[in-house]
């Protein structure tokens, strides 16, 4: 049996992760990988990077540390959540690792083109024969397709965010541990995110939906790191739920 002070310890935990996946996202994308990429220009994102790659190297260090901190955020939803309904819990669960391994596989477009670019600064040193031929400016162009190709499929796994997010926000209003406005919050933030079911048209309000979503998340981390849960009704109701599957 779980002791009194795990489920606010457990809310807790969630709200610190959850503000560590936001800083790492912001972080990493802009302030670092929006200042050295050009989506229009292979030659200066060429030499943004080449000049600039321990800086390039920490942003994707930094992804990665957003990623791993948004697969434990995964975990402690379900484990917070489960009480009130395990199915919809384990859903919402499953669909946002689904997001997440999206986007963690989506970085490894981010990095290769590191490694292209490096053969196209130094095109008579070019090892790999899979690049031999191709001229510093098709490898330039090259990287750039690639760091393309990272933006879209992270835009892919915005829309599996944008399904579990608000089953996650249903979740919560039917709990009787948080508080019901916050869940009615959590769904319209998902909806934000599920603009990217259409990746064109989610990117292009995503100036407008973006602060909205942000400025819900930040008010649901601050409610979990201060607030956390009403710890007896979240026991009840996840002993009303353990009699249920027996």
């Amino acid at each position: 049996m779980m002791t009194q002070s795990r489920p606010r310890t457990l809310a807790r935990m969630l709200g610190l992760f959850i503000l560590l996946t936001i800083l790492g996202g912001v972080i990493a994308q802009g302030l670092i990988s929006q200042r050295l990429i050009v989506s229009s220009d292979a030659a200066a994102t060429a030499n943004n990077i080449l000049s600039h790659k321990g800086l390039f190297k920490l942003s994707l260090s930094i992804y990665l540390i957003e990623m791993i901190a948004n697969v434990v955020t995964t975990a402690l939803w379900y484990s917070l959540l489960r009480p009130v309904n395990r199915t919809v819990a384990l859903t919402a669960a499953f669909i946002d690792l689904a997001g997440c391994v999206i986007k963690t596989v989506a970085r490894a477009f981010y990095f290769t083109p590191l490694w292209v670019l490096g053969a196209a600064s130094t095109p008579g040193s070019v090892v790999n024969p899979a690049l031999h031929g191709f001229t510093p400016e098709q490898l330039q162009s090259i990287a750039l397709v690639l760091f393309r190709a990272n933006a879209s499929a992270a835009s892919m796994a915005m829309a599996f965010f944008g399904v579990s997010v608000p089953l996650n926000g249903y979740l919560i209003f039917r709990s009787t541990f948080l508080p019901r406005w916050l869940g009615v919050l959590g769904m319209i933030a998902g909806l934000c995110w599920f603009t990217f079911i259409y990746p064109p048209f989610g990117s292009s309000i995503f100036i407008y939906t973006a602060p909205l979503g942000l400025l819900i998340v930040i008010v649901m981390i601050f409610w979990l790191l201060v607030f956390g849960v009403d710890e007896r009704k979240w026991l009840e109701q996840a002993g009303e739920s353990d009699k249920q599957f027996r």
